[in-house]
């Protein structure tokens, strides 16, 4: 079986409502970006989040799928220490995968930073910059680039994308394996290292009333399990922003995330490349 645009649902609905975008659209997107995203999915586990009325309506999380599946959609079950029972994931690793997922309404697609053959080892170190309630996407850009300069005093490339929300993740590739737990550890001596450059900016508090609406440095998603949006994947916000990787010397005051959205993305591509490839 292979999924193909007759087997789309509901492609007239309006995901988008201001921009009018519909599901089709959504669809045609994902279609036409699984080239430069799958290559970022593959032999990874998969967490969807839906949205099956459009981004107006309910959402939810979805790891664990069940039931009768088409032959072409890889899975594989993980146990949940948490829940104590097992979880049956999606790998999305071919185009008819990338497109059952959106068809469902899964207009995020969160992977791990694992994949499948080592899956207690991470392939990136991942901190997401999230700015406070009353800062900026500017604070946000200072807080990448502290970061990216304490990384490059350590030595350690690195690599940045936009959320497709308020913020920014800066991931650094492991070409050592190492274990989630170390990973973190190392990142939270990382992080505060930023915190200690620019304390009037950044903070590493979990609770909001604690760091006054700092931009978060948040390394809690170097834990297995957890997740980060894909590069490329679309966000459930109005103007279909897209979380897009950029190159360092972007990452600057008059950077508008706002800009790479479904249908300018594209264009940037042509440009570009994949700057993540």
């Amino acid at each position: 079986m292979r999924f193909k645009k007759n087997n789309y649902t509901h492609t007239e609905k309006l995901y988008w409502p201001a921009e009018g975008y519909t599901k089709g659209d959504m669809l045609d997107y994902y279609e036409r970006i699984a080239p430069y995203l799958l290559p970022h999915l593959r032999d990874r586990p998969l967490v969807m989040k839906r949205f099956p009325e459009g981004i107006q309506g309910f959402s939810f999380l979805q790891k664990n799928v069940e039931g009768d599946l088409p032959r072409f959609l890889k899975t594989v079950t993980i146990p949940a220490k948490t829940i104590k029972k097992n979880v049956n994931y999606i790998v999305c690793n071919n185009v008819q995968s990338l497109l059952y997922v959106a068809n469902i309404g899964a207009i995020e697609l969160h992977p791990w930073s694992s994949r499948i053959k080592h899956i207690n080892l991470p392939d990136f170190m991942i901190f997401d910059l999230d700015p406070g309630p009353n800062s900026s996407f500017g604070d946000a850009i200072k807080a990448a680039q502290a970061l990216h300069h304490v990384l490059e005093q350590k030595n350690m490339p690195s690599i940045c994308k936009t959320s497709g929300k308020r913020g920014l993740h800066v991931y650094v590739p492991l070409h050592t394996r190492q274990p989630y737990e170390k990973v973190r550890a190392d990142a939270k001596l990382i992080a505060a290292d930023v915190v200690t450059q620019i304390p009037k900016v950044a903070s590493v508090e979990h609770w909001p009333d604690k760091r006054k609406d700092k931009v978060y440095i948040e390394v809690s998603r170097n834990a297995i399990g957890q997740t980060v949006v894909a590069p490329y994947s679309l966000r459930a916000i109005p103007g279909a922003t897209v979380s897009t990787p950029l190159e360092w010397a972007e990452v600057k005051p008059g950077l508008k995330p706002t800009r790479f959205t479904l249908k300018t993305i594209f264009d940037r591509l042509k440009d570009k490349g994949d700057l993540w490839q």
